[in-house]
C-alpha cells in the first residue's frame, strides 16, 4: 500500500470511529485481502502442521519475533513465531517499576488465545505451540488488513469521543488484561484492523502469579457476555483448554484475580445502575 494511500485510510478510519460507523472505504481495502475464511480449528491445524517458509525479523518488539509465510500447499499465510522462554529472579524494565521472578515466555501467547476461546472472545490471534527450527515456539496467526496500531491512533490526536464500539474494546482489553495479569501492553501490541476490530497481541509477559489486581482504576465498564463467561470460569475449564502453557500456579492466580474482578464490578453496579457499568458491543 502507498504511503499516501494508507494516510488516507487512516484519517477516514479515525473519523469513522468518531461518528460511530464503519468506513467504506476501510471495508473495500478489507475485502481486498486475499484470505480463507476459516474456523479456528482450522487455522490451530494449518499452524501446527503447514511447511514454514521465508522468515524475517519482526518490525517491532524485543521479544526476537519473526515474521514466517507458511504454506500446506493450498493455504499461504504468514505466522508470528516466538521462542523466547527467559526467567529471572529481578527485572529492570526501561520504564516502569522492578519485577521479581520475571518471566518471558512464548506459551503466554498460546495460554492468552486458549482463554480468550473460553471467554468467547475473537480479537486474539490463534496461537499453538510447535518446534521451528528446532526450537519449541508459539505460532501465531499474522492479523490481515492492518491500518494502524494504537500509537498510531493516539498520535492523530482525534477530537471528540471513540464510537461506542470501540470504546467498548478498549474496555473489554482493560479487563482481559487484569485477568491475564499483562505486564506488557503497550500501543505497539494493539492493532486495529480496516473493519474496525481491535486485536489484542503479544502476551509473553503476561499470567503472573500476582492474585491482586495491577490497576484496577482502569476497570470502569464490561461487556456483558464477556463478564458472565469471565463468571463461569472454572479450574477445571482453564486447565483443560490452558494444558501445558499454564502452570498449577498461573491457574491458581488467574482464578484468584477473576474473583477480584468479579468483586469489583458487582460492587460498582451496587452502586450505579446495571446499564452504567455494563454494556453489549454493538456488532459494527
Amino acid at each position: 500500500m502507498k504511503i499516501a494511500r494508507r494516510a488516507a485510510l487512516l484519517g477516514v478510519l479515525v473519523g469513522a470511529w468518531l461518528v460511530g460507523s464503519a468506513p467504506l472505504v476501510a471495508r473495500q481495502e478489507s475485502a481486498a485481502v486475499a484470505s480463507q475464511t476459516l474456523t479456528h480449528a482450522q487455522m490451530e491445524e494449518f499452524l501446527l502442521h503447514a511447511r514454514v517458509g521465508k522468515t524475517e525479523n519482526a518490525s517491532k518488539g524485543v521479544t526476537g519475533t519473526r515474521r514466517a509465510t507458511l504454506s500446506d500447499g493450498r493455504i499461504t499465510h504468514d505466522a508470528s513465531i516466538q521462542s523466547i522462554d527467559v526467567s529471572k529472579t529481578r527485572f529492570e524494565p526501561d520504564r516502569g517499576p522492578v519485577e521479581l521472578n520475571f518471566r518471558d515466555s512464548y506459551r503466554y501467547n498460546i495460554a492468552g488465545y486458549r482463554l480468550a476461546r473460553l471467554l468467547e472472545l475473537d480479537n486474539v490471534p490463534v496461537s499453538v505451540e510447535r518446534r521451528v527450527a528446532g526450537s519449541v515456539a508459539s505460532v501465531t496467526w499474522w492479523i490481515d488488513d492492518v491500518i494502524m496500531d494504537e500509537n498510531d491512533r493516539v498520535k492523530r490526536r482525534p477530537v471528540g469521543q471513540l464510537s461506542s464500539r470501540a470504546a467498548g474494546q478498549i474496555h473489554m482489553m482493560r479487563v482481559f488484561d487484569e485477568l491475564i495479569a499483562n505486564t506488557d501492553r503497550n500501543g505497539g501490541n494493539m492493532m486495529w484492523t480496516g473493519d474496525g476490530n481491535l486485536w489484542m497481541i503479544d502476551h509473553s509477559r503476561a499470567f503472573r502469579l500476582d492474585k491482586r489486581l495491577r490497576r484496577p482504576q482502569l476497570l470502569e465498564r464490561c461487556d456483558r457476555a464477556m463478564f458472565q463467561k469471565m463468571r463461569e470460569l472454572t479450574t477445571e475449564a482453564v486447565r483443560q483448554a490452558a494444558g501445558d502453557s499454564l502452570n498449577r500456579g498461573e491457574v491458581e492466580a488467574l482464578l484468584a484475580r477473576r474473583d477480584e474482578v468479579v468483586k469489583l464490578f458487582e460492587g460498582m453496579m451496587a452502586q450505579r445502575s446495571e446499564a452504567a457499568v455494563f454494556f453489549t458491543l454493538p456488532s459494527r
